[in-house]
């Protein structure tokens, strides 16, 4: 366990990456963007982690957004690189090769609805809302709607970023913003199960499928077939194929090399 801005514990080969600034609605200060990205390459690169799951610290707030109370030093292209960051940790968390679960503890809102969309899967808890409220201070959510257009359609997108409507917990689920909604007595063991799912896999065949799933995105259809045959003739290269067959042959759980 590490304390400061940001709080990082390993269990059963989870990665638990926690935004610690409830007092400040655990805003996304240059601190906790850096604390992530540093927390995220650590979980990387340790063998032992197989799942990583970002949450707030508090029952109230997953994260409010960037940190408006705070204006960054050093001038307008510090504060430009700074924001920056943000996107780059908003890429560092798809773009990993573990798995990423949100654990939406409270409401996430602004940038902390972009880390949301940024995991690969999401677990909430009923009574939060999500939105992207910037633009009642006379901001726009520059960043996120790259996120939000590639989850929903152009008309729904649109209409969370220039309203800056929320929406609760449900209709996130409905629109397939998030994967679970529980009630809050239930979120921590929803969201372990989830990620224990995850954390049984193949970490090497996991990684192959997460990247392959990103390039594939931005393919034609013919494009994408074409990538994806050859993604899965590395993918039966793999050891780790290899010993997923053989075990369901033999009818034994897999012992896997994550290679």
């Amino acid at each position: 366990m590490e304390e400061g801005t940001v709080r990082s514990q390993v269990e059963d080969g989870q990665a638990l990456l926690t935004i610690d600034r409830p007092a400040a609605r655990n805003a996304l200060s240059p601190d906790v963007v850096r604390g992530l990205r540093t927390a995220l390459a650590r979980a990387e690169a340790d063998p032992a982690v197989r799942v990583v799951v970002l949450t707030g610290a508090g029952d109230r707030v997953f994260s409010a957004g960037g940190d408006l109370g705070t204006l960054p030093e050093g001038g307008y292209l510090t504060g430009h690189a700074l924001r920056r960051a943000y996107g780059e940790l908003l890429e560092s968390l798809a773009a990993s090769p573990l798995p990423t679960v949100a654990r939406v503890n409270g409401h996430a809102l602004g940038g902390g609805f972009g880390l949301v969309l940024a995991c690969d899967l999401a677990v909430a808890v009923d009574a939060i809302e999500f939105g992207t409220p910037e633009t009642d201070v006379g901001l726009f959510p520059m960043m996120v709607l790259a996120w939000l257009q590639r989850h929903v359609g152009r008309k729904r997108a649109l209409e969370l970023l220039l309203t800056g409507d929320r929406m609760k917990a449900e209709e996130a689920l409905r629109w397939g913003l998030v994967n679970r909604v529980v009630p809050r007595a239930e979120l921590d063991a929803a969201t372990r199960a989830l990620a224990g799912r995850l954390a049984g896999k193949s970490r090497a065949v996991l990684a192959l499928g997460k990247s392959a799933f990103r390039t594939a995105e931005d393919l034609s259809m013919p494009q994408a077939m074409d990538f994806l045959a050859g993604q899965l003739s590395l993918n039966l290269a793999t050891e780790d194929a290899a010993e997923g067959i053989s075990a369901f042959l033999e009818r034994r759980p897999p012992s896997w090399k994550d290679r």
